[in-house]
């Protein structure tokens, strides 16, 4: 989804002490950190997933006569690098639109694509398909799918589709952010949006922005308002009820 608003050894894990950096959710009883990059963490799995990379957007803005600078690729998979080393995870998971068109991949770099086969270097790297690459470039390695069940969980590209009964989602796709107002001032943030069954995760992409909870896209997600959201601030996660939200 484009943005809508401005804005191989394995070695044993390390105990998570989590942080303001760090949010708890639970999810269909699975013990998940939300963390301040945008990525979500599943300590116990070690597992480490991110959502709405859209790799390659600026070389596709730019065949379309948008000139933006082109550095978005090599500026996300830094991001994810540096998470990765940080985490040491047995598994990465792309929760779709990893690439934002089919022919992305073909576009990366020398750089980029060896920036990509030393994330997957060591562990298990899963690429779910998307509505902007619903092929995956199967050469780039990993393993392709249109969802993934693990434990209680189904990871999958667009939030709200059928689940298993005890079964929890984590998706990506609507871009999550929220506006809240603090001392008369509205602040704008991408944003975990969670009820406890369903989790929608913020783009993590460089060029990505951000769709308001509020929006009417969140309706067959959500039963109302009743679900919260992790702000990411600068230095840290906030988090509101969503009635606390504005639109």
């Amino acid at each position: 989804m484009d943005a809508r608003t401005p804005a191989c050894t394995r070695f044993a894990p390390r105990p998570h002490r989590p942080t303001v950096s760090a949010a708890e959710i639970e999810v269909a009883g699975a013990a998940l950190l939300a963390d301040l990059s945008g990525a979500l963490l599943w300590p116990d799995e070690r597992v480490l997933v991110v959502a709405d990379l859209h790799l390659e957007k600026g070389s596709a803005c730019a065949a379309r006569g948008q000139l933006v600078p082109p550095f978005d690729t090599a500026q996300t998979l830094q991001n994810l690098a540096r998470l990765v080393a940080r985490e040491n995870p047995r598994t990465i998971m792309t929760l779709g639109d990893s690439f934002h068109d089919g022919d992305g991949a073909a576009r990366l770099s020398p750089a980029d694509r060896e920036t990509l086969a030393s994330l997957r270097r060591g562990r298990d790297f899963l690429w779910i398909a998307g509505n902007h690459d619903p092929e995956p470039d199967v050469s780039l390695g990993g393993t392709v799918a249109e969802e993934i069940f693990l434990g209680p969980l189904v990871f999958r590209h667009r939030p709200g589709g059928a689940c298993p009964p005890g079964t929890g989602e984590i998706a990506g796709h609507l871009h999550p952010s929220a506006c809240v107002v603090q001392r008369g001032r509205g602040v704008t943030r991408r944003c975990f949006a969670t009820d406890g069954t369903r989790l929608v995760m913020p783009a993590f992409g460089a060029y990505t922005g951000g769709l308001n909870v509020r929006h009417p896209a969140f309706r067959p997600v959500f039963a109302g308002l009743a679900f919260r959201v992790h702000l990411i601030g600068d230095s840290r996660l906030y988090t509101f009820p969503a009635a606390r939200c504005v639109g």
